[in-house]
Order: C-alpha cells, then structure tokens, then sequence
C-alpha cells in the first residue's frame, strides 16, 4: 500500500511581536497536518519592531516542544514561499468579520494563482480581540506595569518587547 503524501501547511505572519493567539493557531494547525512551518514574512505595510531573526528566535522557544512545527523566514509574497516549499494549505486564524472579509479575498487569490487551499481556524475567545498592535501600543504607551499583558504574549516576549521599546 502506498504512503499518502505528507500533508504540509503553512503559518504565515510577521509575529511581531508572538501572541499566545499565535500559539494558540500553531499548536492546532500542528495537530491538524503532518508538517507545520511558521513562516515568519515582513509586512510592507507594517513598521516592525524585531528583525526577522529575533521574531523566529522567540517563536522556537515557546514551540520547542512541537516536533513537526519548524520556523522559517521568507521574503516576497506568501504564495511563492508555499509553493517553494511544497506546501499546499495556508493556515489563517480568524478573529472576526474584519478578518474574515480581508482573509477570504487573499484566500481567493491563493487558490486561482496557485492553488493554494486556505485553512481558517477560529481564535478562541481569550484571543479574539488581541492583537500584535494593540499589544505594542500597550507595552509603548503605558508608564504602568500592566501584569495583565501576561496573558496576551508569553513572559519572554514580554520582557524583550519592554526591551526594545524602552530603547527608543
């Protein structure tokens, strides 16, 4: 009897900086396919504020402990590098109808160029309203230690994030 294929997918994002949601998408989509590379990319439309190398670094140790989830980074667009390779679902977490409407258009895309299968998983509730942003902002902006951050993003992203902020 022959093997079936090795169902790979992958987790694209600028994960800057990583969210327990993002874990939260990587630890499920690792369930869901045999191979799961997170695939760290830059979005021209966002200022980041750790390189390409720090953000994959911080996503390794909060993953170590998933065998079939690897951590890359990528240039250009998101199709190419899941075709590059091998892959053939892209994973997308949702969070709510914004989303939705913004991820089903790429999704489209994906499918007529390149025939790239999207995968959407639904944030759980704890993660719905969180994001990279809203968590810059309040790391940026407060003067107080807010330890409620703590649920947002994991302690070592926390403390790297107070880090480069500060540093401005």
């Amino acid at each position: 009897m022959a093997k079936s294929p090795e169902r790979i997918a992958v987790f694209p994002g600028a994960f800057d900086p990583l969210s327990y949601g993002h874990l939260d998408i990587i630890r499920r989509g690792a369930r869901l396919f045999d191979r799961l590379i997170v695939g760290v990319g830059r979005n021209p439309e966002k200022q980041l504020i750790f390189t390409a190398e720090e953000r994959v670094e911080m996503i390794r140790q909060q993953i170590h402990d998933l065998p079939n989830v690897e951590v890359r980074t990528y240039e250009g667009l998101t199709i190419e590098f899941v075709q590059l390779i091998g892959a053939h679902v892209v994973i997308r977490g949702i969070r709510d109808t914004v989303d939705l409407r913004t991820e089903l258009q790429t999704a489209s895309a994906n499918l007529i160029v390149g025939d790239i299968e999207t995968v959407f998983l639904l944030t759980t509730d704890q993660h719905a309203l969180t994001s990279s942003t809203l968590i810059r902002q309040i790391v940026e902006l407060s003067d107080q230690d807010h330890s409620g951050i703590n649920r947002l993003v994991p302690a070592e992203v926390l403390a790297k994030l107070r880090q480069k902020l500060h540093k401005r």
